[in-house]
């Protein structure tokens, strides 16, 4: 994916991003979603990862979304501090622990082989039935996963067994992101 937001865009949704977690764990009303550029409006995927000391904290996501990206990237945010059902809510001392990456996706592409996936370009989402996955294209990197684990680990993620994506009837389908995070801005 190209880039979609400028450097200076992604500084002001990341401080939006981080001042809105701030004040839902301290029970304060929420910013407004009033950031100027017009992309901000456009309606994209978007995914918000935290991490704590390096190690995941909450990562929650829409891969389409009806809402502008601001209102999504907002939701997705509060939703990975408060609600995702790995972990506790983030309480207000990790506050200052949290760092807070943001990945807006691209349109999603139903792929024909497993070899169109590209490890590091592109992220993965697994459907069979009623299961679904997905990973960023960060996730398959961070572990140096190859095409194939990367294929078994979204099946997990699905609730499946590893090798499901060998079945038929499975459909896969690829994305790439723009992905930015506060550490990009504190070097």
């Amino acid at each position: 994916m190209g880039t979609l937001l400028t450097e200076s865009e992604q500084r002001d949704l990341l401080e939006f991003v981080r001042n809105s977690i701030v004040a839902a764990t301290r029970g304060e009303p929420l910013p407004p979603p009033i950031l100027a550029s017009p992309t901000f409006n456009e309606k994209h995927g978007v995914f918000v990862t935290l991490k704590k000391a390096g190690e995941l904290r909450g990562c929650i996501g829409f891969i389409e979304s009806e809402m502008p990206l601001i209102e999504a990237t907002q939701d997705a945010a509060l939703k990975a501090a408060r609600e995702d059902p790995r972990f506790d809510p983030v309480t207000e001392d990790e506050l200052d622990d949290l760092t807070i990456e943001i990945s807006i996706l691209s349109p999603i592409k139903r792929i024909a082989t497993i070899e169109e996936i590209e490890v590091g370009k592109h992220g993965l989402i697994l459907e069979y039935g009623p299961f679904r996955g997905l990973l960023l294209p960060q996730v398959a990197t961070e572990y140096g996963w190859s095409r194939e684990q990367f294929l078994e680990h979204t099946a997990r993620k699905a609730g499946l067994p590893p090798t499901a994506w060998k079945r038929e009837g499975v459909h896969l389908y690829t994305f790439t992101v723009q992905k930015f995070s506060e550490k990009d801005f504190t070097q």
